[in-house]
């Protein structure tokens, strides 16, 4: 999701114009083996407290038989586990093996094997501890867009040694055609992708991830540390939904054709379980669930041009639409069946004497509105397609209506239904969301009671709320913005980044990490806003 302002996306764009780590370096030997076969580096996750699936790339002209060994050192003087995997080319030579006899709570060195005596880079991994646990911190990212910068968010968080796990919860790539988005013109040089076309077939997105994977510090991100990992809408199409997306029409064939063709390389170039959600136990501290909110359940966005379409009173259609459709009971984003899991994982994840509830997903789930005062902050004399999809979120917000309908704000009824069980189920709730491209704090309530806290994080690279307003100020943006959405106690409109979320017994704190630039590689920051919440008040600290 890139459609930062309401209707706002891409043709406006376009319109305007530690310790152990030194062992992991790649040494000469290292880097021959991937120009030989081992062409994309290592990666790990879908770690447990006894498991870790490990992933690799091995390009031969036949299958090949790879083996697996982890050692709690990296010299592999002793081996603690491992296994033999093929990596095929029907799955476009990739490999994944989940190992499964290790310690808890423990990090481990892995490296593959070939046929030829070949060896991989090492990685590095570990395990989720088991029981009692004081400490853990999580590194959350999202929308990382090649060809509008460096991924320096990543390279910065590769040079840490205070990361135990990462999340990616979506937009590991953009699917659009080269000179879309960005365009040729916004382009950074030497952040080239392939295809050039636009992605549809298997082929398309194979060539995608392959050129995504090349990056130097999205490979030691995932040689480092292992990564829990969810699509959003990019992953396929923008804007995608159970039936269809925005970005995708009838010339471009079959929907389920292009859907089913962007899982398979999704699932063979990351290191993920075969199952669209799952959770993860870090021993009494936290259960982190990975829900799945594009493609199994929801519902088509409501598009605010389509409701007001075919002239008349557009202030009262839109009234009228936020006391009906927009309220319906029946829409779903999650689905009945991710419902049940998700909800019952809360009751039990409460039950068994965990500490926090973390829902890690791909869209924001507080509120925002649009604020009055964003109709003077396009120029005097904006694109006509700017002009009216200003005018439609005014009155969009007059009715009552937020900001992004393709967020959780589209589906009021769900996100009570979720909110809800969280608070029947006594949770500490903390949800991670990405997709929105700019970095938010946000209190969330239902039935005027606290419900939990959101840590919405920043992109990586891909352009937010001041490439659409650039004449605006940082500081402006937010107070407006904080003024009309009062679940919003923070936010920063104008950074690229991550966060990094650290989970102790009796608080959570997020780190919202600003790089300095994407337009040259250095992951150098420009600075670091912080925000706690104690566990019980289900509020951020004040500020």
């Amino acid at each position: 999701m890139h459609r930062l302002w309401g209707e706002m996306d891409r043709r406006l764009l376009i319109k305007l114009g530690t310790a152990g780590l030194a062992a992991l370096a790649l040494p000469g030997a290292a880097k021959a083996a991937m120009a030989e076969g081992f062409t994309h580096g290592v990666a790990s996750g879908e770690p447990g407290p006894y498991s870790v699936l490990l992933w690799t790339r091995y390009a031969a002209a036949n299958d090949a038989a790879l083996t697996a060994e982890l050692s709690e050192n990296p010299d592999f003087a002793r081996i603690a586990g491992g296994g033999t995997v093929t990596a095929t080319g029907a799955r476009d030579h990739t490999a994944r093996l989940l190992v499964d006899g290790l310690e808890p709570g423990r990090w481990y060195f892995y490296r593959f094997i070939a046929p030829d005596g070949t060896i991989s880079p090492t990685g590095r991994t570990r395990t989720l501890p088991a029981g009692p646990a004081s400490a853990f911190t999580l590194a959350l990212f999202s929308c990382a867009n090649m060809p509008f910068g460096w991924f320096n968010a990543y390279g910065h968080a590769a040079a840490r040694g205070d990361i135990d796990l990462v999340a990616h919860v979506g937009d590991y790539l953009y699917e659009y055609r080269v000179g879309d988005y960005p365009s040729l013109q916004d382009a950074v040089p030497g952040r080239e992708v392939q295809p050039s076309n636009e992605l549809i077939a298997l082929a398309d997105y194979r060539l995608r991830y392959a050129a995504y994977r090349s990056d130097p510090d999205l490979q030691r991100l995932h040689q480092l540390f292992p990564m829990i990992a969810q699509w959003d809408d990019h992953e396929f199409a923008n804007d995608t939904w159970k039936g269809g997306a925005e970005n995708h029409n009838e010339g471009e064939g079959e929907w389920r054709a292009r859907e089913a063709a962007a899982e398979r390389a999704y699932r063979e170039w990351m290191p993920v379980a075969d199952t669209r959600w799952r959770h993860y136990q870090v021993g009494d501290l936290a259960t982190i669930f990975l829900p799945e909110t594009r493609i199994t359940a929801r519902d088509k966005p409501f598009e605010i041009e389509e409701i007001v379409a075919g002239g008349g009173d557009a202030a009262a259609k839109l009234k009228r639409f936020a006391e009906t459709a927009y309220r319906d009971p029946a829409r779903q984003l999650l689905g009945g069946d991710q419902e049940k899991w998700l909800f019952d994982g809360f009751a039990a994840s409460v039950k068994a004497g965990t500490r926090w509830q973390v829902c890690a997903q791909q869209i924001v789930m507080g509120s925002l509105f649009t604020p009055p005062e964003s109709a003077g902050w396009f120029g005097a004399n904006p694109p006509d397609i700017v002009r009216r999809r200003v005018a439609a979120a005014q009155l969009a917000a007059k009715a009552g209506l937020p900001l992004n309908l393709d967020a959780w704000d589209g589906y009021p009824a769900a996100r009570d239904r979720l909110l809800a069980a969280a608070q029947g189920a006594d949770a500490d709730l903390v949800t991670l969301a990405g997709d929105s491209h700019n970095a938010w704090a946000f209190d969330l309530s239902h039935d005027g009671r606290p419900a939990g806290i959101e840590v919405g994080g920043h992109s990586v690279s891909s352009p937010g709320f001041e490439a659409y307003t650039p004449e605006i100020s940082d500081a402006t943006r937010v107070s407006a913005l904080r003024a009309s959405s009062p679940q919003l106690k923070w936010a920063n409109t104008q950074d690229r980044g991550y966060v990094s979320v650290a989970l102790t017994r009796e608080s959570v704190t997020a780190n919202w990490h600003n790089v300095a630039s994407i337009r040259t590689r250095n992951p150098a920051l420009s600075g670091t806003h912080s925000m706690t919440a104690e566990r019980g008040r289900r509020t951020y600290n004040a500020t």
